[in-house]
């Protein structure tokens, strides 16, 4: 597929990430990962979590190029499922050319934002992915916020298969009142899992109780099952609610200054509606949304604000209470 002119035109001008050789938690990460790799485990896996803003891009790449200064080669795993599309890089915050400072990164703009991405199909290619740097004797460093497909990662767990006919009847039950009652009974049945998931997002509380119905195990008695092929690290961090919120607040203005309306005006030429899949991530579907009764895009600003603190509050929730993770601004 011939690339769009629009991103080409946008690449430079995209830039909400400025990878150094110098971070605030810089002496905390090197400390920890240094005795983690000391003990030499067995297919390691570095991993870097947090809340959508709080800096887990340009870290990653700094510990990528300080780690490779130190002769250790390390490429970089997206685990966001919305970068994982492509045509949406900037509502995304996807990484550039140019910031990547020529940090390997894979599983970036693979797949059409009308194909649904599963957790058994991220799970797969990420494990995939994986074993190949491993076998180029580098470092893999998983990062990313999107809470599942990580732990589809570091927990082993293996996907539940699809029963079309119980899919079909949970998104009739989700249909009849915007999931309110099927989302209740996900909290009944699982209050953390229910916690995490906001009942606006029809593909994960299917799914949660997709698992649930196919296992007759919570997530949490899921998990104690776990089998992961890797020795993992996993890193985390999570700046204090103004911090974040400030951060948070200009990354949206910084979106829409450098043509996130723009963005989604082109995607709707292409013919994306606010029925694909890729079209559900927060923002694409309210900017789409303004453009399609004639607003202005920017208007959309404080909707999409407090929808990606909302999400950022859910990220938390699913974190921290695991006591694998090593906070880095503690």
């Amino acid at each position: 597929m011939q690339r769009d002119p629009f991103w080409s035109r946008h690449e430079k001008k995209r830039t909400f990430y400025t990878p150094s050789l110098s971070h605030p938690l810089e002496q905390k990460w090197q400390l920890v990962l240094r005795d983690f790799l000391a003990n030499v485990p067995v297919r390691p896996l570095l991993v870097l979590i947090g809340p959508t803003a709080s800096g887990k891009t340009a870290l990653s790449v700094q510990i990528a190029r300080k780690l490779l200064g130190g002769k250790q080669p390390v490429e970089i795993v997206n685990a966001d499922s919305r970068q994982l599309y492509r045509h949406l890089d900037i509502g995304t915050a996807k990484i550039t050319e140019t910031e990547r400072s020529g940090v390997p990164h894979h599983l970036f703009s693979l797949q059409d934002p009308r194909e649904p991405v599963s957790i058994a199909w991220y799970q797969k290619e990420a494990m995939r992915v994986i074993d190949d740097i491993h076998g180029r004797s580098a470092l893999p460093l998983l990062v990313g916020g999107s809470m599942l497909y990580v732990s589809s990662i570091v927990d082993g767990l293996a996907p539940v298969a699809s029963d079309p006919s119980k899919r079909a009847a949970l998104e009739a039950e989700y249909d009849r009142d915007a999931g309110r009652t099927l989302h209740a009974r996900l909290e009944s049945l699982d209050p953390e899992t229910a916690a995490s998931i906001p009942v606006q997002n029809k593909v994960y509380v299917v799914r949660a109780m997709e698992m649930i119905e196919g296992t007759g195990k919570t997530k949490k008695e899921i998990l104690e099952q776990k089998s992961s092929p890797y020795t993992s690290l996993i890193l985390g961090i999570d700046p204090e609610d103004s911090v974040l919120r400030e951060r948070i607040e200009k990354r949206i203005q910084a979106m829409f200054d450098v043509g996130w309306g723009e963005e989604v005006e082109n995607l709707r030429r292409m013919g994306y509606t606010q029925d694909d899949p890729g079209m559900q991530s927060v923002g694409y579907r309210q900017i789409l949304e303004a453009i399609e009764n004639g607003a202005d895009p920017r208007s959309t600003i404080p909707v999409i604000t407090a929808k990606t603190w909302q999400y950022a509050r859910r990220h938390r929730t699913w974190w921290r209470g695991d006591e694998r993770v090593k906070w880095l601004d503690e």
